[in-house]
Formats: C-alpha cells, structure tokens, sequence
C-alpha cells in the first residue's frame, strides 16, 4: 500500500521481500479467504501505548475507501459477523489486487531478496542484500512481527529501530491461544473441541469485554473472545469468563418444585454444551440448595477466573502486540522524528488491532500515510 501510494506521486519504488513469494501471510488470513477489514474500525480497537496515534491514519484511508478498491477489481466479498468483510473467493484476489496496483505504479517488488545491513550516508540510506545494494532518500520498514515464524516472521524491524536509536515497547504475542495450569488441564483437558459463546476479558482495569465464541482445546483455551482477550493478558494475571452471558441458569431451579443436581444440570444444559455443563456441576456444584447458595452459584458460572500458565507464543499468534514505540513516529506520516526518511508501518509500530480485519485496515491506512510523503 505505501509502495503504490508513493508510486502514484511518481517516486521510483522498490520493494524487497526475503520471502520467494509476496503476501504469504495474506493468503493464510481468514481462513484462506483473508479478512480484509471491518466496517467498524475505530481508534478503540487498537491497543498502543498511546491510545490516540492511530486516529489519523484511520481516519485519513478509511474501511470504505479500501472497500472502494476492492470493487474497482471486481471481487466478490461478504460480511460475516461485527463488521468483518471476506473474500467470497480467495485471499488470493487480495495479493493480485496489490500487485497489480503495484504494477500499474510502476513498483518493482524483488522477492528472494535477503538484507545484509542498512546504513546512512548523509540524507540517503543504503540497503546491501544478497542482490545487490540499493540506495534511496526514503526507506520504509515493513516487516511486521514476530508472529508465525515458520512464515517467515523476524524481528528484523525491530532491529533496525534499535540500529537507530528508536525505542521499542517490548513485544509480546497477542491474539493467541492461551495454556492451562496443570490443575486445570487435569479438569478440563476432557473437554477439548467443545465451544460455546461467552464473554471474556483480561483483568487489568481497562481491559475490554468480548462477547464471542470460546473453545476448549488439548492444552487450554481459544475461540474469539478468548484470542481477543489475550491481548491484554499479563503473566500472572487471570481471564475473567462468563460462561452464560444473558442468561439466569438457576432461576428455574428456584422457582421450580425441585432443587437437586439433576434439575440444575438440565437447566444449564439449556446453556452449555452438554459435556462442559456435566463438568461444570462436578467442579462446582452448588454449596446447598437455599435460594442463596443457588444464587451464589449463579455468580460463579458468571465469573470464571483462570489463571493461564502462559500463551502458545508466537507460532501460534495471530498479531504481535508492542513494536516500534509510537512516540519516536510522526502519527501523520509514521516518519521517525529523529532519523528523517525513516518510516515505520503496519504491525512492526506498537498499534495493535483486535481481532476481525482491524490488523489488516491499520496496515492499509499507515502504509497509505506513509506512502504519500516517503
């Protein structure tokens, strides 16, 4: 996106990819049908050190106007749930789109292109890789995190902003699955592939609630609203969960003629699946049968707190959170207030989106800022 943008001001533009192929991550996103942004994208969906860098980007290249080149090529998208807009087809019809935009902008994009060391000479810099050196007024690093190594990930980028002084907010996986302590892998490792829809949310103070799907896996637990609130996980802390969002399991029980195990496991089956409503009476079964023991319960089934034993790290992660620190960058041109010509975009910058397209539109939006002045 910075490389086309900045191709259209008639800037020679060279993109080099140590890949042998560009957008390997973007045919995997999506489930291979690439969630390519969400309609709802604000500045609240970003966790950054600061809260407000992301506004002008976001605003300046909006869902719409990317939406906009998405049906100028003719391909066919739909919107599944909260804002989230697939390809009908492909990721594919995304990374054509981009290279022909790049084409049309006169961009060469050199994959198989390994970098040696960067330098700054004067007000230029000089890239050596294994196909030669490049020199340029403006060099923009791109390289995102250091998500799903086997796809290539680095922390390259990082390494570049510590080459020039730059500070970095220490990078983390985010939006990745998280493991159970060996307590609680004993009690619950039974259940894995079971899902349901609940709320979760981490326990720092500011920490957002997602109502989203969660599933049980063979080490711990995933799904959505768990990815989404693993984000702002610490080691140590909990993940608060409810399991029955909306819902008053024992009122029934209360209101009914019988109170024993066998008409509350009924009434939250209703609720749960079956196999984690029958694990769940077993691991916390109501202390008694008086309207306050059952409504004591019912504050339990709403308040889950587990504490993780950690993540799956980062060959599981979807994003890394953290990154080049925001306030080393210009929020309207993503340029390095101390190294001009330096620039710093998408997933590398400590601007992390929630889960459903958000990564995707902050990668479009800071690569168009910084395309329109590098």
């Amino acid at each position: 996106m910075c490389a086309i943008e900045a191709g259209k001001r008639g800037r020679r533009i060279v993109v080099l990819d140590h890949a042998e192929r560009a957008g390997k991550k973007i045919l995997i996103s999506g489930g291979g049908r690439c969630n390519f942004t969400n309609l709802h994208t604000r500045a609240e969906n970003y966790i950054s050190a600061n809260p407000h860098f992301a506004k002008s980007a976001l605003a300046r290249y909006t869902p719409q106007d990317f939406l906009a080149l998405v049906n100028r090529h003719g391909i066919a998208w739909h919107e599944k749930t909260l804002g989230q807009l697939f390809c009908d087809r492909s990721a594919t019809d995304i990374l054509n789109l981009l290279l022909a935009e790049c084409a049309a902008a006169h961009v060469r994009v050199a994959c198989g292109t390994h970098i040696d060391r960067v330098e700054r000479n004067g007000e230029s810099f000089t890239v050596t890789t294994n196909r030669g050196e490049w020199q340029a007024s403006s060099l923009v690093i791109a390289t995102g995190g250091l998500s799903i190594p086997k796809m290539g990930a680095t922390g390259f980028g990082y390494e570049i902003a510590r080459q020039f002084g730059l500070k970095i907010v220490e990078p983390r996986a985010a939006l990745v699955p998280l493991v159970f302590s060996q307590k609680d892998l004993d009690r619950w490792g039974a259940l894995a592939g079971v899902s349901t829809e609940v709320t979760a949310a981490g326990e720092a103070k500011k920490a957002p609630a997602f109502r989203e799907k969660l599933l049980f896996t063979h080490r711990g637990l995933s799904g959505p609203a768990v990815l989404q609130a693993s984000s702002y996980w610490r080691p140590g802390e909990a993940v608060r969960i409810d399991l029955a969002p909306g819902a008053q399991v024992s009122t029934p029980v209360i209101a009914g003629a019988r109170r024993d195990a066998a008409t509350l496991k009924a009434a939250l089956n209703e609720v749960l699946p079956a196999r984690l409503a029958s694990a769940w009476i077993e691991a916390a079964p109501p202390k008694g049968w008086s309207n306050a023991a059952l409504e004591e319960w019912e504050r339990g089934l709403h308040a889950w707190r587990v504490v993780p034993d950690g993540t799956e790290g980062y060959a599981k992660a979807e994003v890394t959170a953290g990154g080049v620190d925001t306030a080393e960058l210009s929020a309207s041109t993503m340029e390095a207030k101390r190294v001009p010509g330096l620039f710093f975009i998408g997933e590398v910058v400590d601007v992390t989106g929630h889960l459903g397209g958000f990564n995707f539109q902050w990668a479009w939006a800071s690569g168009v800022a910084a395309g329109q002045v590098a």
